[in-house]
């Protein structure tokens, strides 16, 4: 469904990736894993087109993304539920949503797809005449999640979803996560929580500095000595 084949980019002087290639197959949870400044959050924007690749091809269903403005990468089917939430604190909980709707024009098929949102979080539905800024961070993770959901995506690409939250919390995002798999939405899962990450994804991939440095079913990478050692606290 996805694919980077060699792709490098990054910020000013600064590379940021260094010729990864990964896929995605149609269906499954990826997650990508990897220490602060590795380069996870870099792969996420060069598939949305918000920070261009200086190399390497990014394909999506076989078209290649490059150089494709953001608004038209969503309208392919790709959307980001970005880190650190990113909502739009002074509006509603339901313009929220509906801002995450922006390029769908199908009125029964948004309404269809906020009850969908609804029923993953109903702590939403409760909430949604509330101002985003006003939510704690869970429900504001949750909005985050459902916005990104509103543009009815074919691949969802999830960036840091636990960061900050409650232990409880973490289990509600990522209980969504697997739920929302099983409607049949690809995703690619970018998180700090290894462990969280590898249960609850087919597959994995492992950046560190810029470059992929392992790769496999996320149960065989959780079971490996380095993996434990580096990224679970485990010796």
């Amino acid at each position: 469904m996805l694919e980077l084949k060699n792709v490098s980019s990054g910020y000013g002087a600064i590379e940021a990736l260094k010729a990864v290639s990964l896929r995605i197959d149609r269906g499954e949870i990826v997650t990508l894993i990897g220490a602060n400044g590795a380069g996870k959050s870099t792969t996420l924007r060069n598939i949305t087109g918000l920070v261009p690749a200086t190399s390497g091809d990014i394909l999506f269903e076989g078209r290649r993304l490059n150089g494709m403005a953001t608004h038209s990468i969503v309208s392919l089917g790709i959307s980001m539920a970005p880190e650190g939430r990113a909502i739009f604190a002074n509006l509603s909980v339901a313009e929220n949503l509906e801002m995450g709707a922006y390029l769908q024009h199908d009125h029964a098929q948004n309404e269809k797809q906020l009850e969908r949102v609804f029923s993953l979080f109903p702590r939403l539905k409760e909430r949604r005449k509330q101002q985003g800024g006003t939510l704690s961070g869970g429900e504001q993770q949750m909005l985050a999640i459902g916005r990104a959901l509103m543009s009815r995506p074919r691949l969802l690409l999830l960036d840091e979803p636990s960061l900050g939250l409650a232990p409880l919390l973490v289990h509600t995002i990522f209980a969504a996560i697997d739920q929302i798999n099983k409607e049949g939405t690809t995703i690619l899962l970018v998180e700090q929580n290894a462990n969280a990450a590898l249960k609850h994804s087919h597959r994995a991939y492992v950046l560190e500095t810029g470059s992929i440095v392992m790769e496999g079913p996320s149960q065989q990478l959780a079971s490996d000595p380095r993996v434990k050692e580096a990224y679970l606290g485990e010796k």
